[in-house]
Formats: C-alpha cells, sequence, structure tokens
C-alpha cells in the first residue's frame, strides 16, 4: 500500500502558431528550478476535462476547450506543499487560437503559492527545449508534441 496521496491532475500543451510550447519556471526554496507544463489537481467531483479548462483560465488566462486527452503519465513526487503524492496526469493539446499574441499569457489568477514559485514562462521550439540547462517535465514533452 502507497503512503503517497492520489493526485489526479490535468496538464495542458498549449502551442502558439509556430508550434512553440509554454512551460512555467517553478523556482521553489526547497529544490532546484524546473519547468513545467500548465496545469494542477483536480478539485473535487471535476473531470479532467474540466480541470484542463480551468487550469488553463487560472495559469494563462485563456479561455479555450482542451480537446481530446492525447497522453497520460504516472509520476510520483513531492508537491510543493511537501506532499508526497502518486499522480495519474491526463494532458490535453490545446493551440492558441489564430491572431492570438502569445506574448499576452496573464497570470493573474495565479494562486498565492503559484505566484510565489512560478516566477516566469516561456515558448519553447524543439531546439530550445533540447538545449535547456534545467529539468523540465515531462521529461519526454518533445515526443508528446508530435
Amino acid at each position: 500500500m502507497s503512503s503517497r496521496a492520489a493526485r489526479p491532475a490535468a496538464r495542458i500543451l498549449l502551442l502558439d502558431d509556430a508550434g512553440r510550447v509554454l512551460l512555467f519556471r517553478f523556482d521553489p526554496p526547497d529544490r532546484p528550478p524546473f519547468w513545467c507544463t500548465p496545469g494542477g489537481a483536480l478539485d473535487s467531483g471535476e473531470t479532467y476535462e474540466d480541470a484542463a479548462r480551468r487550469e488553463l483560465l487560472e495559469e494563462t488566462g485563456i479561455v479555450a476547450e482542451p480537446g481530446p486527452q492525447v497522453a497520460r503519465r504516472q509520476a510520483e513526487f513531492i508537491t510543493l506543499e511537501g506532499v508526497p503524492v502518486e499522480a495519474d496526469e491526463r494532458y490535453f493539446k490545446v493551440r492558441l487560437s489564430e491572431g492570438t499574441d502569445p506574448e499576452a499569457i496573464d497570470t493573474a489568477g495565479h494562486t498565492a503559492l503559484e505566484r510565489a514559485v512560478m516566477k516566469s514562462w516561456r515558448w519553447f521550439d524543439r531546439a530550445a527545449l533540447a538545449a535547456l540547462d534545467e529539468p523540465f517535465y515531462p521529461a519526454d514533452l518533445a515526443d508528446m508534441l508530435d
């Protein structure tokens, strides 16, 4: 029996017109910085699709339908709050609407914790992702974009 808490989560593979993916840089006080796709844990009673829609809006200010689930990952990690979890992550691919400015990411919906650790965001093409010298999650992100 696992001593880790179950953590169902929806994650977004947000792509711009150039095929770049959006990642947020996390800079927590207790571990090295890392990059991650938008998304997060489901609220009580929420579906993965509903969570993807909500997380996309909260973290980027973008209103969009998440589309079909494109991947699923099981991962064990310790949350920023220090809770060991066994995550069931579902990934949804979302493309910015044509003509949407990729620099118009709105982080006003971030929680206090997100504001404290999610200091920046950036669009990555495959070359920039491959050249990144900090960890990013999921580690097989480039494959997931195909």
